[in-house]
């Protein structure tokens, strides 16, 4: 699943994805990625930390906080690289943290970390 308010970001990751097989979910803020979630449990959440409504911090500890969905990966994206960003990240609860622009082989390189974990 991935969830950013910026359409070009959802796009690319599912252009990505989608030719490896992938079942990519999009959402354009924390929000509407909540129903989603609940509707399809997804392997690994990538979420932006800056959205309207409910941003990637609020949404990382709402899902962290319900045990159904506690186990799932959380992804956090930025374009903020800096230990600050990362470290309220973890606090939230984010299991890693992904710096945009990203490539290909770095989402599928955070994919088999995190999902290989949970086999």
């Amino acid at each position: 699943m991935v969830i950013d308010d910026s359409n070009t970001i959802r796009k690319s990751t599912e252009l990505f994805l989608r030719p490896l097989g992938c079942d990519v979910i999009l959402a354009e803020d924390g929000f509407v990625a909540m129903s989603k979630i609940v509707d399809n449990q997804p392997d690994i959440i990538f979420v932006d930390i800056t959205m309207p409504r409910l941003d990637g911090y609020q949404a990382c500890m709402l899902i962290k906080k319900n045990p159904i969905y506690q186990s799932i990966p959380v992804i956090m994206l930025s374009s903020k690289d800096g230990l600050f960003d990362k470290a309220r990240g973890r606090l939230a609860g984010s299991d890693g943290y992904l710096t945009k622009p990203f490539t290909a082989e770095g989402l599928l390189s955070i994919i088999r970390t995190h999902t290989l974990r949970q086999s």
